[in-house]
């Protein structure tokens, strides 16, 4: 992050879906964890990351989620990283940095990616997706199903986006 809120890696992807005349769009966006932390290159395949002692990281974050807000409404963070290991400090900080923002517009939801989905159980993603299903309404998704298609369908007024 720099000191303007701007994360690393951040991207918009919007999907469009266009069936049987109705349209709906699912915008989410993505990016590193938006305070001051770092990996140095090294020989290891995933370098330790370090978080910043030396700054204030509130000033950042802030500013990225009040960016966020004015763009997109309400968020909802969903954060995969691991939580244990050399990730869980970056865990526990973001999670920290959430509450301690006292944002009514943002929500915080920490899933271990790795230990709950690995070798192979993607059938675990159902707990994130019931952890998510609570706040559904708030961002105006329907599941949508017939015989050909199944998709989640988000109303076209403007409102809460998803956050990944």
């Amino acid at each position: 992050i720099d000191s303007e809120g701007h994360a690393a890696n951040f991207v918009e992807t919007e999907q469009i879906v266009h069936y049987k005349g109705s349209k709906a769009s699912f915008v989410q966006t993505r990016g590193s964890i938006p305070f001051f932390w770092s990996q140095r290159p090294n020989l290891k395949y995933k370098p330790k990351p370090q978080i910043s002692k030396s700054v204030n990281h509130m000033d950042g974050f802030q500013r990225h989620f009040d960016s966020q807000i004015i763009s997109y409404g309400k968020q909802m963070i969903v954060n995969l990283v691991n939580q244990k290991g050399s990730e869980l400090p970056l865990e526990q900080t973001f999670a920290k940095m959430v509450n301690s923002m006292a944002n009514g517009m943002v929500r915080y939801i920490a899933f271990d990616f790795h230990k709950e989905c690995s070798r192979m159980r993607w059938d675990r993603l159902q707990i994130l997706l019931d952890q998510l299903a609570e706040q559904q309404d708030e961002f105006r998704v329907v599941p949508y199903v017939d015989s050909k298609l199944f998709c989640y369908v988000v109303s076209r007024s403007p409102g809460p986006r998803l956050v990944l």
